[in-house]
């Protein structure tokens, strides 16, 4: 039977693993929070000490990181995961970016340890239900071994080749459309509430338009604006750093992204204003400003 291990029990990792215990599968996880991991033994995990001794005892190793410098220090650093003596594939569920996969990639493949980039869509909403999409790239024989882990938290699985980075760039691709979607469709909301609609009439109207609904419209806009909960589950400063990836990215292979530089602009100026580390859907608070109203069920 294989032995997953898991490191990075936040917000997304949690949900994740105890979906993979729900169905059976051996588990043992780390987090520097040990109340996260208290939480996880108590339903059937087994805690490691260390990031090498959990790659020391799982064969296939999952990683759920915030940032590309934690990623890197965790999986290839002086001790980290490629140092375990058990460890056969390791994936990465967090945002990297493809250059950041293809450098664990090659660090790995000299271990002779097969590297995934499997980043999540979804949200911690996706994470809670079991329902994420797992974006993975990389070898066939590793997705095989680690996909009955994806199976467990995943409703839509996809493979997007050998290549490394692939899963990446697609993450990537999904979290600008979705940031540059919430600030146009809340531009446009504004423009309708200052002429005189209220914004809940607006999303209403616009959630039942086959050219304008969708998710900015529907969830982003008509449940977390507009209760003013703002509540996603996705912060700020994260956000800001997928947008941040994506423009570097797509630089390097001469993409234009003219648009989406500017809305990367707009999240700028929200953590220049201290929402660094709340709900990335305050970002439409600076459109707000500007506009001198709300989008508000009030």
């Amino acid at each position: 039977m294989t032995t997953f291990g898991f490191v990075g029990l936040g917000a997304m990792g949690r949900h994740m693993v105890s979906h993979m215990l729900g169905k059976g599968l051996d588990v043992v996880v780390f987090d520097s929070n040990e109340h996260a991991m208290s939480e996880l033994v108590s339903v059937g995990a087994h805690p490691a000490r260390d990031a090498r001794d959990l790659a020391n005892r799982a064969q296939v190793v999952m990683i759920c990181l915030p940032t590309p410098a934690i990623v890197e220090a965790v999986a290839i650093g002086q001790d980290g995961l490629i140092t375990g003596s058990n460890i056969k594939v390791f994936v990465d569920h967090s945002t990297t970016g493809p250059t950041v996969a293809r450098k664990l990639a090659d660090a790995f493949a000299k271990r002779e340890i097969v590297s995934l980039d499997a980043p999540l869509a979804g949200g911690v909403a996706g994470a809670k239900a079991g329902t994420l999409s797992v974006l993975v790239s990389g070898s066939s024989s590793g997705f095989e071994r680690a996909k009955p882990a994806f199976d467990a938290f995943g409703r839509n699985v996809a493979h997007l080749g050998e290549q490394p980075g692939l899963g990446q760039t697609m993450k990537l691709v999904n979290n600008m459309i979705a940031g540059a979607a919430l600030v146009t469709a809340a531009e446009a909301v504004l423009f309708g509430v200052k002429a005189g609609i209220p914004a809940k009439t607006i999303l209403d109207l616009l959630s039942k338009s086959a050219t304008a609904r969708g998710f900015a419209v529907e969830t982003l806009l008509g449940e977390k604006v507009l209760s003013r909960n703002f509540d996603f589950g996705f912060r700020m400063d994260l956000m800001r750093k997928d947008m941040r990836l994506a423009l570097s990215e797509a630089e390097a292979v001469n993409s234009p992204m003219l648009a989406c530089s500017v809305v990367k602009q707009i999240f700028d100026s929200a953590i220049a204003d201290g929402y660094d580390t709340e709900d990335m859907t305050k970002v439409v608070i600076q459109l707000e400003k500007l506009a001198h109203t709300e989008i508000s069920d009030k």
